[in-house]
């Protein structure tokens, strides 16, 4: 069975005057949306490079949407099985 989805992502930065840099990472499925969160901050004493900033932060909420689509996608899994006595259980989805 064939299956072909498409699914948007934006990313969202956002830097203040100290120097912390904020992105939102937003996964939008078409029936749900996750959203990742990520910071970063620059030692006062270093120099300030936005872009490092930025790559930090970027990489931290793709983390952290990354990490809550593979939970969704464990409670998905769990969600799925049905188990009847006295069968073995196949290997499944790997986590």
């Amino acid at each position: 069975m064939s299956h072909t989805a498409e699914w948007k992502v934006r990313l969202h930065l956002f830097e203040d005057d100290d120097g912390t840099t904020k992105a939102h990472v937003v996964l939008d499925t078409g029936t749900t949306a996750l959203t990742g969160h990520g910071t970063a901050h620059c030692n006062p004493a270093d120099t300030n490079v936005p872009e490092i900033g930025d790559e930090l932060a970027a990489g931290r909420a793709m983390h952290d949407l990354a990490h809550q689509l593979l939970n969704a996608a464990g409670n998905d899994i769990q969600g799925v099985e049905t188990r009847q006595p006295g069968t073995v259980q196949p290997a499944g989805w790997p986590m």
